[in-house]
């Protein structure tokens, strides 16, 4: 397979990352404290980033998941922060908006995420169940003509910027994961209320959404027929900008160990001379291609979402492996690697992450393994083309 890229794609993958290395590089360290980096949201902003998943009639670019993975790998090479705030613009909030939601709805929200305007946030998570979906208990139920939700959710990123909420939720009480839908919620509704922040060890802060009693219009329940299905086709996007994330981050990692091993010499020669230390660098880079070979394959793979069974396992791939070479890189740095003041250190911490989000290892190992043992040929064995 070729991952060659026509010139317009090249040049604006190019053009994100000298915005990125030249701007968003130097002011990594000060979105550490939970700080959202405006300032390099309205900077892709301009570029256009942020309207990658929007459709054009709304104002947007309309790019595929490749593109959209290609750039949110450029960004986390420099800064998780800033990727994981992009990722809520151009990941699977905006395309269950964009794919689901009415007329007026799209017309309204869209144009302001492309300009930097609207923030989304996506509410899944609850305080009893992750992964556990059947075991949400967020309801919604119709009122007349309009809508009655409630429920908690938590963990939750850009909470207190977003403008709107993408939440996951019951609809009437129906049981089971079939008795998921989704509603939209908009800043300032009555009854939605932020109540809880958690800063992490990446440095963006998640935060506890209670939603008490609030009235919303009707036509804000966008999914609810074969819901957990459509939702669910809809997530294996994250599925593969999650591990971009990642995949950036072990490249911005591995790019910084190569510039200490050329520096820092010990025993009157750069580190780099030595052949374990060169070794150490093998395996990180051979790691990070295998990775991304897996990742840009689920990704092309997106009509309108990706492949369940390559997002899952380009997720798990590229998750474990910026795990793997993070550290390796920190490694090289020696001390230094443990200090605040080298970016290895923000790296490192930033791809803990990956494999937490979005569906852990451990959910989506199973899942594979499930898939496997239903689709493997007997006979014919795998394929030379790949996928079970």
């Amino acid at each position: 397979m070729s991952w060659h890229l026509s010139d317009e794609e090249r040049r604006f993958v190019m053009t994100v990352r000298a915005l990125a290395q030249s701007e968003f590089k130097g002011r990594a360290g000060r979105y550490m404290d939970g700080t959202f980096p405006w300032e390099n949201i309205r900077a892709l902003a301009e570029l256009g980033v942020l309207g990658m998943a929007v459709p054009e009639e709304f104002s947007g670019l309309g790019l595929p998941v490749f593109d959209t993975a290609l750039v949110l790998e450029e960004i986390a090479k420099v800064c998780y922060v800033t990727a994981m705030a992009v990722l809520g613009e151009v990941g699977v909030q905006t395309r269950i908006i964009a794919s689901y939601a009415p007329q007026a709805i799209r017309a309204r929200i869209l144009p302001a995420v492309c300009r930097g305007e609207a923030i989304l946030a996506i509410c899944m998570t609850e305080p009893h169940a992750g992964t556990d979906v059947a075991s949400y208990r967020t309801n919604v139920e119709r009122r007349g003509g309009a809508l009655r939700l409630n429920g908690v959710k938590t963990l939750i990123s850009r909470a207190p910027e977003a403008a709107m909420f993408v939440v996951f939720t019951r609809v009437e009480k129906r049981p089971g994961r079939e008795g998921i839908g989704c509603v939209l919620v908009e800043k300032g509704t009555p009854g939605l209320a932020v109540t809880g922040t958690f800063h992490t060890m990446g440095g963006e802060n998640l935060h506890e959404v209670r939603f008490e009693d609030c009235e919303l219009p009707a036509e804000n329940l966008v999914v609810e027929e074969d819901g957990f299905r459509r939702l669910l086709t809809a997530f294996n996007t994250q599925r593969c900008l999650n591990p971009a994330i990642s995949l950036g981050l072990a490249e911005g990692a591995f790019e910084e160990a190569v510039r200490y091993a050329r520096e820092r010499e010990a025993f009157g020669r750069p580190i780099g001379a030595f052949q374990g230390l060169r070794w150490k660098l093998a395996e990180m880079v051979r790691e990070i291609e295998a990775a991304r070979s897996i990742l840009y394959r689920a990704a092309m793979s997106a009509n309108p979402f990706p492949d369940p069974l390559l997002a899952a396992l380009a997720k798990v791939t590229c998750n474990e492996m910026a795990q793997r070479v993070t550290s390796e890189a920190l490694q090289v740095h020696g001390g230094y690697g443990f200090t605040d003041d080298f970016p290895v250190s923000r790296l490192y911490r930033g791809a803990r992450y990956g494999t937490l989000g979005g569906g852990t290892s451990e959910t989506l190992l199973d899942l594979i393994g499930k898939r496997v043992l239903s689709g493997f040929d007997p006979v014919d064995g795998i394929l030379g083309l790949g996928v079970v």
